[in-house]
C-alpha cells in the first residue's frame, strides 16, 4: 500500500495560500517576505523529492505548476522525471503538458484509494490546498510534512475543511523549531 503525503507550507492561522507572490492574493510571498532565509529549515524539501515515487496535484496547482516546474531541472529533477496524478473531474488528457512526464488524470477520491492499493513507494501532493481537504475529509491521507511559519494571514484557503467529522489523531513523527521561527511539523495519521 502506498503513503499519501501532504507537504505544505502554511501559516500559524491555518493559510496555506499563495506561499510564493500570487496576483491575486494580497498576502502573498509569505515564506519569503520578513524571514531570515535559512537552509536548514528546507532539507525537508530535498528529502521529500528523495523518497517520493510521484507526485499529485489537483487541477488549479497542475496547472500553475505544469508551466514553470518543467524549466526548473535543478530545483527539481526527480519530481520533474517521476509519475504524477491530476486528480480533477475537468481536464482532459489534451490539457496536460507533454514535456513533464508520465501524467495520470484521477477523476474520484474512489481512484485515488484505487490507486494506494498498488504497490510502489510515498506519493507526495503539493499545493493542492482543495485536494488536500478533500483527501482529509476522506480518510486517504497518511502522512502531513508542514514547515509552519510565523505569520497569521487571516484570510485564504486553509489546510483543514470545516466538514463536521469524527476526530481524526494524528502522531508526532519529526520536528523541529528553526531560529527564524518556523518549525517543522511531521504527522502520520493514527490508524
Amino acid at each position: 500500500m502506498r503513503t499519501l503525503i501532504y507537504t505544505a507550507f502554511v501559516s500559524l492561522d491555518g493559510v496555506v495560500q499563495a506561499p510564493a507572490p500570487e496576483a491575486d492574493y494580497p498576502n502573498g510571498g509569505w515564506t519569503f517576505q520578513g524571514i531570515d532565509f535559512l537552509a536548514d529549515v528546507y532539507e525537508l524539501k530535498g528529502r521529500e523529492q528523495q523518497e517520493a515515487s510521484a507526485l499529485m496535484l489537483g487541477r488549479v496547482s497542475y496547472q500553475a505548476f505544469a508551466p514553470v516546474w518543467p524549466k526548473m531541472t535543478e530545483e527539481f529533477p526527480r519530481y520533474n522525471a517521476m509519475p504524477k496524478y491530476v486528480v480533477s473531474t475537468t481536464l482532459g488528457d489534451d490539457d496536460l503538458v507533454d514535456n513533464w512526464g508520465d501524467t495520470t488524470i484521477l477523476r474520484s477520491f474512489d481512484d485515488v484509494a484505487a490507486l494506494k492499493e498498488t504497490e510502489g513507494g510515498p506519493i507526495s501532493i503539493h499545493g493542492s490546498a482543495s485536494l488536500a481537504r478533500g483527501l482529509s475529509d476522506a480518510g486517504l491521507l497518511d502522512r502531513y510534512h508542514l514547515l509552519v511559519f510565523p505569520w497569521v494571514l487571516g484570510a485564504g484557503k486553509r489546510m483543514w475543511s470545516e466538514t463536521a467529522k469524527d476526530r481524526q489523531k494524528l502522531e508526532l513523527v519529526e520536528s523541529q523549531a528553526y531560529a527564524n521561527g518556523v518549525q517543522k511539523l511531521c504527522y502520520s495519521v493514527a490508524r
